[in-house]
């Protein structure tokens, strides 16, 4: 659910989000959260839990103690306790619900960590909290640049300010420790303002930051997924996955966390399959696993010397195997198990489309015209109208030479009389 400022302009263009945190509906925030209890009312006597859960830039939540008993709902902006001064953020989770997410999150209701929530925020304080807002997005630029001059090894990420704009907190990642005492005190006489450094990890920075992941979705750690356990190759390699950092790796450099999501399954299914370290012990020879498919239960085996040969064999055929090997007797032959015989692992092209070759563009185009007039010229059969014109066009010139023949056979005889007369 998006606010009104979502909608589409006059030429078709989104207009995008322009509150700048400050959505009604929350409903274009990160970790947004459904309160599933909302029509539901507290019995008779009780009173509501005093405790609600503020959500600031991006990613960022606190629980804090609603002391004055405001009557707040999901979606309004309140001034809390800070140090110093106060802080602007919006309401995302109020009653029994808050109660559920502190247990989970093991945070104690007489902590002194929990502050308060000092009022509903008025217009005047709303006006200060955006025009801070506005400022970090010139300042993360100069920071950057400053980082740079100096030369550490850092990355400055993001920057939030606090609802007064009385401090400024820049997150940044850094592999090694950096002293940034000479850049803190550059960056306050830059920008004269409170200055606090903190370091995030670089799941951390690609939660507070969002983006877009390889299924084509919002990434997980900024939309729901707010624990972040750590992931290993070993999942990779429970799920016949091929070990290629470039896939597996998300946008935070590290090891995607949906690879924990079936790892699960996998385990389980994994649980009646044999080794694939073990060899298979027949008559024939010895057969070592090429490859496995989990959830069809199959191995497939080929012999020493014939590995273009695999042999398709179930896991319970394959169990009954070893079981006669570890009773010191082989098998006459996988041939006996085997439900398909794989002659040959290469895929021939399919010609699905109509095409013929995937190799069709590398080779220069011929000139058919000429190659069809050629065909034409032999396979055309000369036509009724065409055998008569030429028979006529034949008559003509036989009558023609007949003609020239009959002249010069008369000039002959005058000359031939001429001389006899003489």
């Amino acid at each position: 659910m998006g606010c009104n400022s979502c909608s589409s302009a006059k030429d078709g263009q989104p207009k995008g989000c322009k509150n700048n945190g400050t959505c009604g509906t929350d409903g274009c925030n990160k970790l947004t959260v459904f309160d599933w209890l909302s029509n539901m009312s507290l019995p008779s006597g009780s009173l509501p839990f005093s405790y609600v859960e503020i959500r600031f830039k991006n990613g960022r939540k606190n629980f804090f103690k609603n002391t004055e008993n405001l009557s707040l709902s999901i979606g309004d902006i309140v001034a809390t306790e800070s140090s110093p001064g106060h802080d602007v953020g919006i309401v995302t989770l109020t009653g029994e619900l808050v109660r559920i997410q502190m247990k989970k999150k093991k945070v104690e209701l007489d902590s002194e960590e929990i502050k308060k929530v000092y009022r509903k925020a008025s217009q005047k304080d709303i006006d200060i909290w955006q025009k801070a807002r506005d400022r970090e997005e010139v300042m993360k630029v100069r920071a950057r640049e400053i980082a740079i001059r100096l030369e550490l090894q850092m990355k400055i990420s993001d920057i939030e300010f606090q609802g007064d704009g009385s401090k400024a907190t820049f997150y940044y990642t850094a592999e090694e420790r950096v002293d940034f005492r000479q850049l803190i005190k550059e960056f306050a006489h830059e920008f004269s303002t409170r200055i606090e450094m903190r370091q995030v990890g670089f799941r951390q920075e690609a939660a507070r930051l969002g983006g877009i992941g390889s299924c084509g979705r919002e990434l997980c750690c900024s939309t729901w997924l707010t624990d972040f356990r750590s992931v290993n190759t070993s999942a990779a390699r429970y799920q016949q996955l091929s070990l290629n950092p470039q896939k597996l790796a998300g946008q935070c450099g590290k090891l995607k966390c949906c690879l924990n999501y079936e790892l699960d399954a996998y385990i389980d299914a994994l649980n009646n399959f044999p080794k694939t370290d073990i060899k298979l012990q027949t008559e024939k020879g010895t057969a070592v696993c090429q490859k496995i498919d989990i959830f069809k239960g199959l191995l497939w085996y080929a012999y020493e010397g014939e590995w273009m040969n695999w042999h398709r064999i179930s896991t319970e055929d394959v169990n009954e195997i070893i079981t006669t090997n570890k009773n010191n007797e082989k098998v006459a032959s996988l041939e006996d198990f085997a439900s398909e015989l794989l002659e040959d692992t290469k895929t021939d092209f399919e010609n699905v489309v109509g095409q013929d070759s995937l190799t069709r563009f590398d080779q220069p185009k011929r000139s058919k015209r000429r190659n069809r007039n050629k065909r034409k010229s032999k396979n055309k059969k000369p036509s009724e109208k065409q055998t008569t014109a030429s028979n006529k066009t034949k008559e003509g010139n036989s009558n023609n030479t007949n003609k020239s023949n009959n002249q010069r056979n008369k000039k002959r005889k005058s000359r031939n009389r001429n001389n006899d007369k003489t």
